[in-house]
């Protein structure tokens, strides 16, 4: 296995342990939503928004929409009740439940 693929299968797999989510079930998740609308999201055709914020990296990245520490948990809880932590955001509240939250982390994670 090249280093390539290896970098990427453990990265998966500890998003997958971090966020105890699916990464597999994001893109039609992401489709369902319309997070594509909004934001730039890797590997996500069309995903190219620029209303929120571009999603690439976002493992290594210290903060989730400037407000909460990046952690799965918190990404999770932002995705679904983003008003609960900034009031005033342009996410709106999608009804996307923990359980495909949780997917969308995964992705994001794995990437």
């Amino acid at each position: 296995m090249t280093d390539f693929f290896r970098g990427r299968s453990e990265r998966q797999a500890a998003a997958i342990a971090l966020t105890k989510g699916d990464p597999a079930r994001a893109p039609v998740i992401f489709r369902r939503y319309g997070c594509s609308g909004c934001h730039t999201i890797p590997g996500i055709e069309g995903a190219d928004g620029k209303v929120g914020g571009d999603l690439s990296g976002l493992r290594e990245r210290v903060y989730i929409a400037g407000v909460l520490n990046n952690s799965a948990d918190n990404l999770v809880d932002w995705i679904v009740a983003p008003q609960t932590y900034s009031p005033k955001t342009a996410m709106p509240a999608t009804g996307i439940s923990e359980k495909e939250a949780r997917d969308l982390a995964a992705y994001l994670y794995a990437r």
